[in-house]
């Protein structure tokens, strides 16, 4: 084992969730991760750790548009760390960030370390739906700027397929199809695996939503529970509306003890892996399954050297990053593969999520008798990925940020070429149908495989209501189907 300067160890979590009726009362997000560090250091019991913070990663906030976001929360601290790092969008960011922050110190580079991330988006739409204007940091003038999704196909952006909840059914209905399920028996699936997170965040002091759902009343469409994009109804997507923090505090082993933190309070991160698919999800060999979600996880399976993990946090934006997830790993019928209840129950801080796991997963291994845990997470459209493993114990090695990337891109099969105008036959890959909000079809989307072999996306219009069934036929995957496509201003397929 190395020498305890050199080991890292997470010492301390802090949680912040504020359910404010007046939105003017609500702390802005540098406030909110201000607190939730402060509530990481009282919880590792050294408070005074704080002040002898030399890293911060803060996760992108995207709820306020912050002119300077590390400065705001730095301000609000005993004393600004040496290195301020704002990270990237993406929902992998915080596992990314622990993971880093353990090697620095591994390294020597760093001697205490936190992570932490807010957002309020909560209260920024209640005071927005009421004409208040917060009285929070000045925003920039511009705001956020124009949100672009340069990085995908131009059209994906003119069919209406550029936002995750859009994107991911592509991934739910292929592997479905590939995994020999019927459309309803996936959504049984689903609703099953939701119902149990749902069970979880139940019990989670800082969960959105307290309260146990039925997996019948997550599968049903209804009210409360509209269809937004074939398969997924509401209680199937990530709820980003919450105003929540968290923190995690790092040091090491060496400056813990010297601290007064008992090693029983201390949980040992054993090293964790990076991979990335294509950027536009137009340019992926298959949607039945990630290459380098694959990669990333078999590699913590082997830091795990054969030991079961008995607390994770698989990443649920939505039901098929766990479900693709959990076939990998392995894991059995019925595992519930969250300690958080998961981003449509607990709520979803946006790239904030993973630290609330982190902060979950080190009570599940330093106050509930587990040894072993995962936090795996993901970004953007089934893109980025990076996980860590943790334990109650030192590791026997240690391997941090491990990049996996040639393993996962070993694996990838050819990519077809993309078409962005197509007449005649084509056979459907995969599929979603938008909903507006009463639940009536706006339009469906179909990736569609030509003769030669070449790629396209097109949009099944709203008239069009025999294909848009077939599209969502509960007893038989519309996959394979043979159709036919026409160009409009952008591709349209018709089922033959």
């Amino acid at each position: 084992m190395a020498a305890e300067e050199r080991v890292p160890v997470l010492i301390g979590a802090g949680e912040v969730t504020e359910r404010l009726a007046d939105p003017a009362l609500a702390r802005e997000p540098a406030a909110l991760m201000a607190e939730a560090l402060r509530r990481a250091a009282e919880d590792a019991g050294a408070p005074d750790l704080l002040a002898r913070l030399d890293s911060l990663d803060i996760v992108s906030s995207v709820s306020w548009p912050y002119p300077d976001l590390p400065g705001a929360v730095a301000a609000r601290l005993p004393r600004a760390p040496g290195r301020l790092v704002l990270g990237p969008i993406g929902g992998e960011t915080p596992v990314r960030f622990i993971d880093e922050a353990a090697a620095r110190i591994a390294r020597g580079e760093s001697a205490v370390a936190a992570v932490v991330g807010a957002e309020a988006q909560h209260a920024v739409a209640a005071a927005r739906k009421a004409g208040i204007a917060l009285p929070w940091t000045p925003p920039r003038p511009d705001g956020f700027g124009p949100r672009r999704r340069d990085y995908l196909s131009p059209l994906a952006i003119r069919i209406g397929v550029a936002d995750p909840v859009s994107g991911y059914p592509f991934y739910e209905n292929a592997t479905a199809a590939a995994w020999g399920l019927t459309p309803a028996a996936a959504h049984a699936e689903c609703a099953a695996l939701w119902a149990a997170f749902s069970a979880v965040a139940a019990a989670h002091p800082h969960a959105w939503l307290r309260r146990a759902h039925s997996a019948v009343e997550i599968a049903t469409p209804g009210p409360g529970n509209r269809p937004i994009a074939y398969p997924y109804t509401k209680l199937m997507v990530a709820n980003p509306l919450v105003n929540q923090g968290a923190a995690v505090l790092l040091t090491s082993l060496a400056v813990a003890r010297a601290a007064g933190i008992p090693e029983a309070r201390c949980v040992f991160p054993w090293g964790g892996a990076a991979a990335v698919e294509p950027r536009d999800y137009l340019l992926r060999d298959t949607y039945t399954h990630s290459p380098s979600q694959e990669a990333v996880l078999e590699q913590a399976m082997r830091l795990a050297e054969g030991a079961a993990f008995d607390a994770m946090e698989l990443y649920s934006c939505f039901p098929v990053v766990p479900r693709m997830a959990a076939r990998t790993l392995g894991l059995p019928p019925g595992a519930v593969p969250t300690v958080t209840g998961g981003l449509t129950f607990f709520g979803a801080p946006l790239n904030n999520t993973m630290t609330h796991a982190a902060a979950a997963l080190l009570r599940a291994l330093r106050d509930g008798g587990r040894q072993l845990g995962l936090l795996y997470g993901q970004g953007e459209f089934v893109t980025k990925h990076h996980a860590i493993v943790l334990g109650r114990r030192p590791p026997e090695r240690s391997d941090f940020a491990r990049n996996v990337q040639a393993a996962a891109d070993a694996r990838r099969g050819p990519v077809p070429a993309t078409a962005t105008e197509a007449s005649g036959a084509a056979k459907l890959e995969t599929h979603t149908v938008l909903h507006d909000r009463d639940g009536a079809p706006t339009f469906g989307a179909a990736i569609l495989r030509l003769p030669d072999g070449r790629r396209t996306l097109a949009r099944v219009p709203a008239a069009d209501v025999a294909t848009l069934a077939l599209l969502r036929r509960p007893d038989r995957t519309p996959i394979g189907t043979l159709g036919q496509v026409r160009m409009a201003d952008v591709p349209e397929w018709t089922a033959a």
